[in-house]
């Protein structure tokens, strides 16, 4: 097995893909101390080529085997598209490469199982890049819910939505591809839904979908046998606000646009005057993210516990149960 950490204590990253959230953590990690990118894969060697020019990234593969196989590599974060997930990680574990996954995890929850057993069996890190929980105003939120703040929590609303319209041949609109605004945008709400309530008991939604069959406006219910509810919705035809609220028996937090990467948030309790949160932190953006993994390494962890493997799996199966409330099927959920 390759070794997880550099002697210098340098996390060395292969970054598979080159889309722009691969480039968006390229950048963020290529600004911090203790962390190094070291090559980038695409299936496309001009675009790996391409890639590495414009970030100095010192290897470029035109083959997603000869970055895994990379033994300078201690981590490989897959950023590719959602119906690649299982595949690009999978041949990574496979390779003895520890993996950052991008949300959603997979397309389904079944491939999701398949990369947390094989995780497992390899001995191997794997996480899920939800980095909404690692960012240290959430944590600090989540911890004042824990201490009673708001007293027993009753509701959790939360939306994410971008303006469109996009076009048929878009990715979001490709069923193949794990098109629609739920996996793309609502993994944001549900994830923070089940970050403070743990997976529903109950699923409910309704949703427009475009003529590919993909939802373009999802709206959804979930319960909880303790009697809380969250009302969540994701959208690709119309820019929400983005923000989300959690509402307890003592109070409520809110928190701004951009609910997913807050820079404060704000608890609202009776007779007091509100509160504004903020944490303070030298990291930024998708940082956080990438620091937890290099302590996880460090530790010889095998999973974070910011974004526990059980968590990922509980998101899946409420995002496949939403689709299947609202009629959404991918090729892949045909594949036993």
């Amino acid at each position: 097995m390759t070794a997880v950490h550099d002697g210098d204590g340098t996390t060395r990253w292969g970054v598979l893909a080159t889309g722009g959230i691969a480039a968006t953590f390229t950048g963020d990690v290529q600004a911090m101390a203790g962390a190094e990118v070291v090559a980038v894969a695409s299936r496309s060697e001009h675009s790996a080529k391409a890639f590495a020019d414009r970030f100095g990234i010192p290897r470029a593969y035109g083959d997603w085997a000869g970055l895994v196989a990379d033994p300078d590599v201690d981590i490989v974060y897959v950023a590719t598209p959602h119906s690649a997930h299982r595949a690009a990680a999978g041949l990574a574990l496979e390779a003895g490469k520890p993996v950052l996954c991008e949300k959603a995890f997979t397309l389904n929850a079944r491939e999701a199982g398949e990369l947390v057993a094989l995780a497992g069996e390899r001995g191997l890190f794997l996480m899920e890049a939800m980095w909404m929980y690692c960012s240290p105003v959430v944590r600090r939120m989540t911890e004042l819910i824990a201490d009673g703040a708001i007293g027993e929590v009753r509701t959790v609303q939360a939306d994410f939505g971008l303006q469109g319209p996009f076009a048929p041949e878009h990715r979001l609109r490709d069923p193949a591809l794990g098109g629609g605004a739920l996996l793309d945008l609502g993994v944001y709400p549900v994830s923070f839904a089940q970050l403070i309530l743990g997976e529903p008991d109950r699923v409910q939604a309704d949703a427009l979908l475009s003529p590919e069959g993909v939802d373009l406006n999802t709206g959804m219910l979930l319960g909880w046998d303790s009697g809380a509810t969250a009302l969540l919705s994701c959208s690709v035809t119309a820019r929400t606000a983005s923000t989300a609220t959690v509402t307890g028996t003592a109070g409520r937090i809110e928190l701004p646009s951009g609910f997913f990467h807050p820079d404060a948030f704000v608890l609202h309790r009776e007779g007091r005057d509100p509160e504004r949160h903020a944490v303070e932190s030298p990291l930024t953006g998708m940082q956080h993210e990438a620091a937890e993994v290099s302590r996880c390494l460090r530790a010889g962890e095998k999973e974070s516990p910011l974004v526990p493997l059980a968590g990922s799996l509980a998101v899946m199966r409420t995002l496949d149960a939403v689709r299947e409330r609202v009629g959404v099927r991918y090729p892949v959920d045909n594949t036993p």
